[in-house]
C-alpha cells in the first residue's frame, strides 16, 4: 500500500480540482471495459463472427434500405379493372424490328401474312405493341377488311393487350362503314364507361362523320354537345360534318345556324376553311348564287387569309360542281394541283380527284373523268376500293361496260383488292347488255376470291340463268352455294320450279334427299307441300312419301343401333371388371352355407344373384378353356 500512496494523493487532487481534470484516454476506458485480458478477446472475436455473418452495409444499400422503410405500401390492384396501354416508349428493341418487319409486309399488301405474323407474335417471346397491332388494323380498313379487321381486334382483346384510343376509333370507323351505327353507339359507350383512356377530337370527327352518312343526323348533334362537355375545344370539322349533313336534308336554316354558333364559339375569327364549301351549298339552296360565289371568293380569293387545307377545298369544289359551277371548279382543281407539293403542302388528296371524276361523269365525259382518275399517282394520290367502285359504277350505268372491265383489270397493277360490291356492278351490267354467262363468270370469281355474296345477290344470278334456259348452271351454282348461304323457302321453290319444269324431277327429289340428311330445319311444312304438289301433277307424290319415310326409318334404325352400341359397351364393361375383381366387393357372391341352406330349402335366388353366378360361371370356363392346368388352383 506504501507504493501507492504518492498516486492516491495525486488522485485526491484531481478530484477536488474537477476544471483541471483530463479525460480519461480511450485505452484506459477500453482497458476498464473488460475484467480480463480474456475477456477483451472473447470480445473480439465475437465481433468478428458478427461482421462475418453481417457485413457492413454500402451507401447505397442503406439509401436504399431506408427508403423502403419509409416508402408507403403499394395499394392492392383490382384485377378486373381494364389496362392502361403501353405508352409509345415501349415500342423499342426487338419489338421495334417486329414492327418494322410487319410494315414492310404492309407496304407490300400482303395483309393476311401480317395480320397472321402479328397472331403469332403474340405468345412468343416478343410481343406485338398495339402500335403495330394499329397498324394492320389500320390497313385491313383502308383495304374494306371488315370481317379480318373484327377478327383481330377480337384476338388481342382475348390475348390482354390493351388497346388505345387509336384502336377505339378503328373500331367505330368499321361498324360505321358497315352501315351498323347503333353497334357503333353500343361500342362508344362502352368506350366511355369503361375504358382508362379519354376520347379525342378525331374520336367525334368520326362518330359524327358516320351517323351523318348513316343518318342519324340527331344523334350527330347530340355528340357534338358531348363532346362540347368533354371539355374538347370546338372543332370546325365537326362542325362541317353537320352542316354537310344539313345540306343532305335540305336544311339550309340549319347550315346558317351552325356556322354562327361556331363563329360565335371562336369570337367571330374563322381561320379554317373547312366550313366555307357548306356555307356556299346554304346560299345555292336558298337561291343566293352571288352570295355563293362572295363566300367562294372570301375563301379561296388572292387576299384571303383563310387556311384552305385539302378538305376544305374538296367541300368547295363539290359545292360548285354541283350547282352548275364546274368550270370554276375545274380552275380551282388546276390551282390546288399547282400548290400541291408534298410533303410541305398537300393542296389535293383522294377526295379532291373523286369529286372532279363525279363532275365530269355528271358532265357526260367519261373520258376526261378516267383520265383524271389516272393521273392520281402523279401527285402521290392512291385510289381505294371505292374510288373504283366509284367510277366503275357510273361507267356501268351509262353503258360503257368495256371502259368499267378495263379499269376493273388494273386494280391488280394498283395494289387493289375487288370487293363483293365491284363483282356485283360487273355482273349486273353483263345481265343488262346480255352477257350472261360472263355475269356468270364474275359471279364465279367473287366466290373463288373468297368473298361471301349474299342471298340477293344469288338470286339474281339463278334468275338470269333460268331466264335463258341454262337450268344445269343455275343448279350448279344452288350446289355451290347451299352450304355457303342461309337460304330461304322462296330460294329452294324457285329452283325446284325450275328444274320441275324441264322435267328434272329427278333432282328435285335428290335436294329433297340431301335437305333430309342434314337434319336441319329447312325443309318446312309449307315447302312440303310445294314438292307435293309439284310431284302430284306427274303422279309421282308416292315418291316423296316413299323417301320421307325411308329416311325415318333409316334414322330410327341408326338411332337403335346407337343405343344397342351403348348397352353392349355398358355389358362388356360390366363383364370386364367382374372377371378382374372379386365378386365379393360387388355383394353377389354367398357363403357356402348360406348357398347349401338356400338349396335345400328350395328357394329360387333373385335375379340379380343368377347373373352374378352366370357371370362368374362364364368367367370360369372362359379361365379353364384357355388355361386347363391352372383353372384348379385359387385366385
Amino acid at each position: 500500500m506504501a507504493l501507492f500512496k504518492p498516486a492516491f494523493l495525486n488522485h485526491l487532487k484531481i478530484l477536488a480540482h474537477p476544471r483541471h481534470r483530463s479525460p480519461p484516454s480511450f485505452i484506459a476506458l477500453r482497458c476498464l471495459s473488460f475484467s480480463t485480458p480474456e475477456e477483451a478477446a472473447a470480445e473480439r472475436r465475437r465481433r468478428k463472427r458478427r461482421l462475418r455473418v453481417e457485413p457492413p452495409l454500402s451507401f447505397a444499400q442503406r439509401s436504399q434500405q431506408q427508403a423502403q422503410q419509409v416508402a408507403p405500401p403499394k395499394p392492392i390492384q383490382n384485377p378486373n379493372a381494364p389496362k392502361v396501354p403501353e405508352p409509345v416508349t415501349a415500342l423499342t428493341g426487338n419489338r421495334l424490328n417486329l414492327h418494322n418487319k410487319i410494315l414492310k409486309l404492309i407496304r407490300e399488301n400482303d395483309l393476311d401474312e401480317a395480320a397472321l405474323y402479328t397472331r403469332h407474335s403474340v405468345y412468343s417471346n416478343c410481343r406485338p405493341t398495339i402500335y403495330t397491332v394499329n397498324a394492320v388494323l389500320n390497313a385491313q380498313l383502308r383495304q374494306s377488311k371488315y370481317a379480318d379487321l373484327l377478327s383481330l381486334h377480337r384476338f388481342i382483346t382475348l390475348a390482354g393487350i390493351a388497346p388505345n384510343v387509336i384502336t377505339h376509333n378503328l373500331i367505330f370507323q368499321t361498324y360505321l362503314d358497315c352501315k351498323k351505327p347503333d353497334t357503333a353507339l353500343e361500342h362508344y359507350k362502352q368506350f366511355i364507361n369503361e375504358s382508362p383512356v379519354n376520347p379525342s377530337p378525331t374520336t367525334y370527327r368520326i362518330l359524327v362523320k358516320g351517323l351523318v352518312d348513316n343518318g342519324k343526323f340527331e344523334k350527330a348533334l347530340e355528340m357534338k354537345e358531348e363532346m362540347a362537355e368533354k371539355g374538347l375545344a370546338p372543332d370546325p370539322i365537326v362542325y362541317s360534318f353537320l352542316m354537310f349533313g344539313s345540306a343532305k336534308n335540305g336544311d339550309s336554316d340549319g347550315i346558317f345556324k351552325l356556322f354562327e354558333e361556331l363563329k360565335e364559339k371562336k369570337d367571330g375569327v374563322l381561320e379554317d376553311g373547312v366550313v366555307y364549301g357548306s356555307l356556299m351549298n346554304g346560299y345555292f339552296m336558298k337561291g343566293m348564287e352571288k352570295e355563293a360565289m362572295e363566300c367562294y371568293e372570301q375563301a379561296c380569293g388572292e387576299n384571303s387569309r383563310v387556311k384552305m387545307s385539302a378538305v376544305a377545298y374538296n367541300y368547295v369544289l363539290d359545292a360548285l360542281s354541283k350547282n352548275g359551277k364546274f368550270d370554276e371548279a375545274l380552275r380551282l382543281f388546276d390551282r390546288m394541283k399547282n400548290e400541291h407539293s408534298p410533303p410541305r403542302r398537300l393542296a389535293v388528296n383522294l377526295g379532291s380527284f373523286n369529286v372532279i371524276v363525279d363532275g365530269y361523269c355528271a358532265e357526260g365525259k367519261f373520258k376526261e373523268a378516267i383520265d383524271v382518275f389516272k393521273s392520281m399517282r402523279d401527285y402521290r394520290c392512291s385510289p381505294d376500293t371505292l374510288s373504283f367502285n366509284n367510277l366503275i359504277d357510273q361507267l356501268c350505268r351509262n353503258g360503257l361496260l368495256c371502259e368499267a372491265e378495263e379499269l376493273y383489270g388494273g386494280m391488280g397493277d394498283e395494289g387493289i383488292s375487288p370487293d363483293e360490291y365491284t363483282y356485283v356492278l360487273l355482273m349486273d351490267a353483263c345481265f343488262k347488255m346480255g352477257r350472261i354467262d360472263d355475269g356468270a363468270s364474275y359471279f364465279r370469281k367473287m366466290v373463288e376470291a373468297g368473298l361471301r355474296p349474299n342471298l340477293a345477290v344469288y338470286n339474281r344470278l339463278v334468275d338470269e340463268l333460268v331466264e335463258v334456259g341454262k337450268v344445269d348452271e343455275a343448279k350448279t351454282f344452288y350446289d355451290t352455294m347451299v352450304k355457303k348461304l342461309k337460304m330461304d323457302d322462296s330460294s329452294y321453290k324457285f329452283i325446284m320450279k325450275a328444274l320441275s319444269d324441264v322435267g328434272k324431277f329427278d333432282d328435285v327429289l335428290k335436294m329433297v334427299d340431301e335437305m333430309l340428311d342434314e337434319e336441319s330445319s329447312d325443309f318446312t311444312e309449307e315447302l312440303q307441300e310445294y314438292v307435293k304438289e309439284l310431284l302430284r301433277n306427274v303422279g309421282r307424290e308416292d315418291e316423296l312419301t316413299k323417301l320421307m319415310e325411308e329416311k325415318e326409318r333409316i334414322k330410327a334404325e341408326a338411332k337403335a343401333r346407337e343405343i344397342e352400341a351403348a348397352e353392349a359397351a355398358k355389358r362388356s364393361a360390366k363383364a370386364a371388371v367382374s372377371s378382374i375383381l372379386p365378386s365379393k366387393l360387388f355383394g353377389k357372391k354367398e357363403d357356402e352355407s348360406d348357398s347349401t341352406v338356400a338349396n335345400e330349402s328350395g328357394k329360387v335366388p333373385d335375379e340379380d344373384e343368377s347373373e352374378g353366378s352366370i357371370e362368374e360361371a362364364t368367367v370360369m370356363e372362359s379361365v379353364s378353356d384357355s388355361n386347363p392346368v391352372d383353372a384348379k388352383q385359387p385366385f
